[in-house]
């Protein structure tokens, strides 16, 4: 017998418990246990007016953000839409049926006003990986860091190059990002001129670096605990090498001073593995650096690498592979000179006297009439590190460098952000932290099933 449903919907009232109608293991009920906003209001309190009507909860706020992160809806209007709709958004904004949701300008309003004035979103990120830390979840032990692309909201259309004159007093210039950046580059010194300058979002970097076509993008920083794969800081800079490198020591100096966390080991890829990067790890923050070393003195004539020249320290000098001397000054000075270049290097040279008459030339210098050795001043650093990357820990390392990878794939992925919605570098450091955040509590609702104690909490705060 076929059915046929019969018209529910004219009953005047209802018994309903929005409790009842969301799963037990739902993705909002791990995240709501590992959650807690208990102190956002004391965190806001001096950015709110003690007159006047009352805003929307800043809780309420935070926790649409979330949802909106968590399954890829950065859209404000979106996302009120949603949360409008969806009976477990509802019960995770602790809104019930018949409570109104915020008018979508409300983010955009706050987020650069009080929320940005606060940096709530870095204290909201703090507070998640406190919780982490009560739930065993860090153990300290080993960190990696590594950078990953993240296309800017900006057109090469609408951009110029550098040395071009521009009307900044245009109306459609004349924007937040812009004014943004132009306050930057007060006293800033910039080393590598960019080569085209987007007028909608100026802080972003163009550049090719993923091996196809150009674009306008920032790099999303992460350090990570490599226990299970927390991140414990995040850091928004221009899609630039350097940037991200010099964002390491920003970001390791800042977990030491908020969390009291120094990791006995830093893995990261080659591109972190400078001289000056190895000997801030080793010679200033006493770490491990499981990192490959940046190193251009590979020869592919077939010629003496720099591994059959022996460093005498004592003497400071080299000994080359028929044992004449290799040193940094061939007579005396009346003046002392350090022969340090800008590049922070020593230039240790043999006498052209002793290569010429060597048999051994034609295996060393054949074209050149005397065989130099450059030394960086941090090759101690270096030296540890080479000597690190031949242990089985260097190779564990390399394993466990992959979980930053990951997060970036899950952050593509999963949460949807290839490509930033707001602009400017305080609004790519909005959205990276908000997705740092989402991503932590994800992991600790899928590996916690409870929260952690607040006891734990307090201890370490």
């Amino acid at each position: 017998m076929m059915g046929q449903q019969m018209g529910g919907q004219q009953r005047l009232f209802y018994s309903f418990n929005l409790e009842d109608h969301v799963p037990q293991g739902h993705l909002l009920r791990g995240i709501d246990a590992c959650l807690d906003l208990g102190g956002l209001r004391k965190h806001l309190a001096e950015h709110y007016s003690r007159t006047g009507r009352p805003s929307v909860d800043p809780a309420l706020m935070i926790r649409m953000l979330i949802i909106g992160y968590s399954y890829g809806i950065r859209s404000e209007r979106r996302l009120c839409e949603e949360v409008h709709l969806n009976l477990a958004y509802r019960w995770f904004c602790r809104l019930g049926l018949e409570d109104a949701i915020p008018d979508h300008s409300t983010f955009s309003k706050n987020r650069h006003g009080r929320f940005r004035e606060s940096d709530v979103f870095r204290w909201v990120f703090d507070e998640v990986v406190r919780r982490c830390m009560a739930a065993g979840l860090i153990k300290g032990e080993g960190f990696a860091v590594d950078a990953s692309l993240i296309a800017a909201n900006a057109s090469h259309q609408h951009s110029v190059q550098p040395g071009k004159t521009c009307d900044l007093g245009r109306s459609e210039i004349d924007t937040r990002p812009m004014r943004e950046y132009l306050a930057a580059l007060d006293g800033e010194v910039i080393a590598v001129a960019p080569r085209k300058i987007s007028l909608s979002d100026p802080h972003a970097r163009w550049t090719a670096a993923t091996g196809g076509i150009a674009f306008f993008a920032y790099s999303t920083n992460y350090l990570i605990d490599t226990t299970h794969g927390i991140i414990l800081d995040v850091e928004a800079t221009p899609a630039h090498r350097n940037a991200e490198v010099d964002s390491t020591k920003v970001m390791v100096d800042r977990v030491e001073e908020r969390f009291n966390l120094k990791p006995q080991r830093l893995i990261a890829n080659t591109a972190y593995g400078t001289a000056e990067m190895l000997n801030r790890m080793v010679e200033e923050k006493a770490i491990e650096p499981h990192v490959p070393v940046f190193d251009k003195t590979k020869r592919g004539d077939g010629t003496f690498e720099r591994d059959a020249f022996q460093w005498n320290e004592a003497a400071d000098e080299y000994r080359c592979p028929s044992g004449k001397p290799m040193r940094r000054e061939l007579r005396a000075y009346k003046k002392p000179r350090t022969h340090i270049t800008k590049a922070n290097t020593i230039i240790y040279r043999a006498r052209q006297s002793d290569c010429a008459n060597c048999a051994m030339k034609s295996q060393c210098c054949p074209n050149m009439n005397f065989r130099n050795i450059v030394r960086s001043v941090h090759e101690r650093a270096r030296d540890l590190a080479r000597q690190i990357a031949t242990t089985p820990a260097y190779e564990r390392s390399r394993c466990e460098r992959k979980k930053v990878e990951m997060l970036f794939a899950h952050l593509k992925s999963i949460l949807k952000l290839d490509r930033l919605r707001l602009r400017g570098l305080t609004g790519a450091t909005d959205e990276f932290t908000l997705a740092g955040i989402v991503q932590n509590l994800r992991r600790m609702a899928k590996l916690v099933s409870q929260g952690p104690p607040l006891d734990r909490i307090a201890a370490r705060a």
